[in-house]
C-alpha cells in the first residue's frame, strides 16, 4: 500500500462528563502527524474515552478536538477522515474476508474492480493475501486480526485507532501482531492513536507514550523517557517493574547524586536546590540491581538475605530482603547463582536509577 496523508490530531482542554460523573479533565494533548501515540493506563482512567472522542463515536461536555486543521468537535464518525480497529474485531460472519475487507469502499461506491485491486493489496500488506474467499469462522484469531487491520487501512484514513487490538490474543500472536502493527504504521506513515493497558505492548509500539490517571494524563513523553525519568511514583510502577526506595539527595545540578545506606549513585535526571539534603523516594529498575556476595567489599553495596528465585530461561528473577523492604531484580542466566536463604549484597548501577519527587 501507498504512504499515506495523516493528520496532526489535537484535544484542547477537552472535559467529557456522563451525568454528573466527569471521566477527563481538561484534557491538553497533541500528537503528531505520522506518529504513533499509546495511551497507557488502568482500567477507568479515561484512555478509550479519548480514542472515541477522537473517533468521533462521543462529543465533548466541552473543548475543541481538531484533526489537521479542522475543527470537529461536533461532527460525527462518518464526516471524519478516522478509521478504528477495535478489541472484538467486530467482522461480518456472513462474509467472507475479501467482502469483509472491502465493505467500507462498497459502501463509498467504489467500483467492483478497483474493490477488488485494494482488498488484495490490503491483505498483502498483512500477509493474507489469497485469503479472500474464506469466512471469519475459518480463521484465526490472529489472523481474524489482520483482516481488522486491513479492512481500517484499505479507507487510507488521516488517523487509525486501535482499541485494545490484541488483548484478545495469546503471548506469542500478540509479541507478532504489534510488530506487524508498528511496521504498517511507520511504512504507511499513518497518524495512529493505541489504547492498550499493557506496558510491554506500550513500550514496544510507540513513538509517544500517555499515562492516564483518573481522567487526566499523568505524564506524556518517548517510551524511553517514561521508562527511565517518571515524574512520579505511579507513572514508575505503571511503566514496568520498579522498586521504589528512600534515598538522600546529595548534589544537584545537571546530574543528581543520591545516597542509598553507604552507596552513593549518579542519575541524569537533574534536580533543583531545594531538594539538596532532603530524603525522597528513588524508582529503580529490576534491571539496574545486581548481586554479589556479602563478603565481596570490592564496591560498596546494600546488606540482603536472598527471598525468591525464579528461572525463567534467559534470566533469574531474586526477590531479596533488605531491611524491612522487598527488592525485585532480575540476573543474567550464567551470571553468580544465589541460593534462597543466602546473604548477598545488592548492587545498584546505573541507568534505570529516577528519583521521584511528585507523588
Amino acid at each position: 500500500m501507498k504512504k499515506q496523508e495523516s493528520s496532526r490530531v489535537q484535544l484542547l482542554n477537552v472535559v467529557k462528563s456522563f451525568g454528573d460523573n466527569t471521566v477527563l479533565h481538561s484534557i491538553d494533548l497533541d500528537i503528531q502527524a505520522g506518529s504513533l501515540t499509546t495511551l497507557l493506563g488502568p482500567s477507568g482512567c479515561g484512555k478509550t474515552t479519548i480514542l472515541r472522542l477522537i473517533a468521533g463515536l462521543e462529543l465533548p461536555t466541552s473543548g475543541r478536538v481538531i484533526l489537521g486543521d479542522e475543527d470537529v468537535s461536533v461532527l460525527s464518525a462518518s464526516q471524519r477522515d478516522v478509521a478504528m480497529v477495535f478489541q472484538s474485531y467486530a467482522l461480518f460472519p456472513h462474509m467472507t474476508v475479501g467482502q469483509n475487507v472491502g465493505y467500507g469502499l462498497k459502501m463509498q461506491g467504489i467500483a467492483k474492480e478497483e474493490r477488488k485491486e485494494r482488498v488484495k493489496d490490503a491483505l498483502d500488506s498483512v500477509g493474507l493475501d489469497g485469503f479472500q474467499d474464506r469466512y471469519i469462522d475459518q480463521m484465526s484469531g490472529g489472523q481474524q486480526q489482520r483482516v481488522a487491520v486491513a479492512r481500517a487501512l484499505i479507507l487510507e484514513p488521516k488517523v487509525m485507532l486501535f482499541d485494545e487490538p490484541l488483548s484478545n490474543l495469546d503471548s506469542k500472536l500478540r509479541r507478532q501482531m504489534r510488530e506487524d502493527i508498528r511496521r504498517l504504521q511507520q511504512e504507511l506513515g499513518v497518524t495512529s492513536v493505541y489504547v492498550t493497558h499493557d506496558q510491554d505492548e506500550a513500550l514496544a509500539v510507540s513513538d509517544d507514550v500517555v499515562v492516564m490517571r483518573d481522567g487526566e494524563i499523568a505524564q506524556q513523553g518517548s517510551p524511553k523517557q517514561l521508562y527511565l525519568q517518571p515524574n512520579s511514583k505511579f507513572v514508575a510502577t505503571f511503566m514496568g517493574d520498579a522498586n521504589i526506595i528512600q534515598g538522600e539527595v546529595i548534589e544537584v545540578g545537571q546530574k543528581t547524586i543520591l545516597r542509598i545506606d553507604d552507596v552513593e549513585v549518579e542519575t541524569d535526571r537533574p534536580m533543583d536546590a531545594e531538594h539538596l539534603g532532603k530524603n525522597i523516594e528513588i524508582a529503580i529498575r529490576p534491571e539496574a540491581l545486581s548481586l554479589t556476595s556479602a563478603g565481596d567489599t570490592s564496591q560498596p553495596g546494600l546488606p540482603c538475605t536472598i527471598t525468591t528465585k525464579a528461572y525463567i530461561g534467559a534470566a533469574i528473577e531474586y526477590s531479596v530482603k533488605w531491611r524491612d523492604q522487598e527488592l525485585f531484580l532480575i540476573s543474567a542466566t550464567g551470571s553468580q547463582e544465589f541460593t534462597i536463604g543466602e546473604k548477598a549484597s545488592v548492587l545498584i548501577t546505573p541507568p534505570g536509577i529516577a528519583p521521584i519527587p511528585g507523588k
